[in-house]
C-alpha cells in the first residue's frame, strides 16, 4: 500500500502544473471558471480539461455552481507546501 508521500507524488504527476494551479486558485478563493481563470492565469480550455480530473480524484467539490476544496483537497494542498 502506498504511503502518503507516494500518493502526493502520484497526484502531482496526474494533475500536472495546470491542475495544481487550479487547485491553488480554488484554495485562494476562486469559485467558478471565470475567477479560476483570473486567479490562475490559465485559459478556460485548460480549466475545462482539469476541473473534471480534480473532481474525479475527489480533490474538489461543487456546491451551488461553486467549487471548493474537499477534505482530501485541503490535505493535499497542505502537503504541497511542505
Amino acid at each position: 500500500m502506498p504511503n502518503e508521500e507516494e500518493t502526493s507524488e502520484d497526484l502531482k504527476n496526474i494533475l500536472g502544473y495546470m491542475g495544481i494551479e487550479i487547485l491553488v486558485a480554488i484554495d485562494n478563493g476562486a469559485k467558478n471558471y471565470e475567477t479560476i481563470k483570473l486567479f490562475s492565469g490559465l485559459p478556460i480550455s485548460c480549466i475545462n480539461g482539469r476541473i473534471p480530473v480534480l473532481f474525479d480524484l475527489g480533490l474538489i467539490k461543487k456546491n451551488n455552481d461553486e467549487y471548493f476544496l474537499s477534505e482530501k483537497g485541503v490535505l493535499f494542498r497542505k502537503r504541497l507546501n511542505k
